[in-house]
């Protein structure tokens, strides 16, 4: 029993993983920079994506998530971080 709930947590994390793509507002600007940046847009969420899966563990999204307020993992985390640092406006 305790193998079958480890196991569906396992495939949630990984398929949660897959799935996060950030709902970014084009049309506004996050108040750090003076001009508007999705024209990078593209770039951006390939850089990011890619950032975030080349620093995650499964370990360390798993403990990640156990101990998020918004059980958000560290690849969402990571994947948010870095496109709201790079300018966007990341609504989820």
């Amino acid at each position: 029993m305790i193998r079958l709930i480890f196991l569906t947590l396992f495939i949630g994390l990984l398929t949660s993983c897959a799935s996060y793509k950030p709902l970014v507002d084009t049309a506004g600007r996050s108040g750090t920079f003076d001009e508007d940046k999705a024209k990078e847009i593209s770039n951006d969420l390939q850089h990011c994506k890619q950032m975030a899966k080349d620093n995650i563990s499964i370990t360390s999204n798993m403990s990640f998530w156990l101990m998020s307020p918004t059980a958000q993992t560290q690849y969402e985390d990571i994947y948010r971080k870095c496109m709201i640092n790079r300018g966007h406006s990341i609504l989820n």
